[in-house]
């Protein structure tokens, strides 16, 4: 490793969102980087997702405000929960409605990441984001990092680097080499179909909904204005039931084309009036099937010059809205860590000390059910069935139920309004960077 090891970029596996917002956060602050994708040409692929107002504040201190983020998504206003009998369980405002600084975002997850790329583009250049290069290993040396990459066309190649970071998803091959002995992944027993479909919005008109009970449920929201013609929106919906996992996942595939009559019979009479799943399953053009699945909580996300970001560090199940808002995040507090520490071992320990322990909690909770254990006091209480949530749950304890979780997962109002900036505007690493 002849060169300067000042003169090496930090090199990032992935180019999700996790990568991307790690991408920007870098040129942000003044250290070069380059992230290398493994597909061959970056697509909108994926379904819905919320953005905490946690996050949405790092991408609004990035200049991603709320122009641009309109134009992919829309600002949520509510939270809700409704019982299998259709009474409502829980409901809260969300984002500036509930006092945040920041709006929550429903947006499509594909659109996202191209919004986020079309950005870093712009900003780093084109060749500052290689696609068809899957970074395969690394080796640790004493002033730096190596990257085993191989390319779409068979090459290998050896990319000299400061720091490695790893956005490279739930099948980290980084992940898997810093943690050799690392358990299969966890599926709890949770199958989600996903889908999205034209329709009416309800409630709010910008209302994240949860219908049913723990291990039987519908969650839907939209993630487009309505239409002025139609007055239909795009909905994104989530259909759900938890089955005997003891024989494990035999489907093969972890995201794979489904078929309508996989699952409709498990919500063919769930119409309300004010809601028709069945009709609203029917609209969807496409339906994909997945495991609700994470990782056991990793000891440590740093191995040398080497560091875990994002789902590669700390997937969790998608029942708190946070996957891809803690990606953003991670990416923040790490490029926060590299202002104090610089670009260095000392700043991936420091990123690992912020985050490891609190965010495997995190992990744990979700698959504890996360915000939706709500539901499943119900279950306990009463069976799902009641006419006054107040005469099962007060509200109280459903308050408090929530609020816990959300000072868990770093969206508390008054601690995210109140805390400063996690990068201060104009602040640079000093020295090479």
């Amino acid at each position: 490793m002849p060169e300067s090891s000042n003169s090496r970029p930090v090199l990032i596996a992935g180019g999700g969102i996790g990568g991307i917002a790690l991408a920007l956060t870098l040129h942000q602050i003044g250290v070069p980087c380059v992230v290398l994708e493994a597909v061959a040409a970056l697509q909108p692929l994926g379904v819905g997702i919320n953005l905490q107002p946690n996050a949405v504040r790092e991408l609004y201190d990035l200049g991603i405000d709320d122009t641009l983020l309109d134009t992919i998504g829309i600002q949520a206003r509510e939270w809700a929960l409704v019982g299998r009998n259709g009474n409502d369980v829980y409901a809260e405002p969300r984002g500036l409605l509930a006092g945040y600084r920041w709006p929550q975002y429903s947006v499509h997850r594909g659109q996202l990441q191209m919004l986020l790329y079309k950005v870093a583009l712009e900003r780093l250049g084109p060749d500052a984001i290689r696609q068809g290069h899957r970074v395969t290993g690394y080796r640790n040396h004493a002033d730096g990092v190596t990257a085993l990459v191989e390319t779409r066309d068979g090459q290998h190649l050896e990319v000299a680097g400061r720091l490695l970071i790893a956005a490279d998803g739930l099948h980290s091959a980084v992940r898997a080499q810093m943690h050799p002995t690392q358990p299969p992944i966890q599926w709890g027993g949770a199958i989600m179909w996903r889908g999205t479909a034209p329709g009416v919005p309800i409630r709010t008109g910008a209302s994240f909904v949860g219908v049913g009970s723990l291990k039987h449920r519908v969650v839907l929201y939209p993630i487009s204005p309505p239409d002025p013609s139609t007055g239909l929106a795009t909905i994104n919906w989530i259909a759900e039931i938890t089955v005997d996992n003891a024989g494990g996942w035999t489907q093969g595939d972890w995201n794979r084309r489904a078929a309508l009559e996989d699952f409709i019979h498990h919500f063919e009479d769930w119409n309300y009036g004010w809601l028709d799943v069945p009709a609203m399953l029917r609209g969807a053009k496409e339906y994909f099937e997945y495991p609700m699945i994470d990782r056991d909580p990793a000891p440590t996300w740093v191995d040398g010059h080497v560091a875990l970001l994002g789902d590669a560090a700390h997937v969790m199940y998608p029942v708190g809205s946070n996957g891809a808002s803690q990606a953003i995040v991670d990416a923040r507090v790490l490029g926060a860590a590299m202002l104090d520490k610089g670009v260095s071992v000392a700043a991936l320990l420091a990123y690992n000390d912020r985050l490891c322990a609190d965010i495997s909690a995190l992990v744990l909770r979700n698959r504890g059910a996360g915000p939706f254990g709500i539901l499943g006091l119900v279950d306990e209480r009463c069976g799902g069935v009641f006419d006054n949530i107040d005469d099962v749950i007060p509200a109280a304890e459903r308050e408090a139920f929530m609020a816990r979780y959300k000072a868990a997962a770093g969206f508390a109002i008054d601690a995210l309004n109140g805390a400063a900036p996690t990068i201060a505007p104009g602040a640079r690493v000093t020295g090479p960077a």
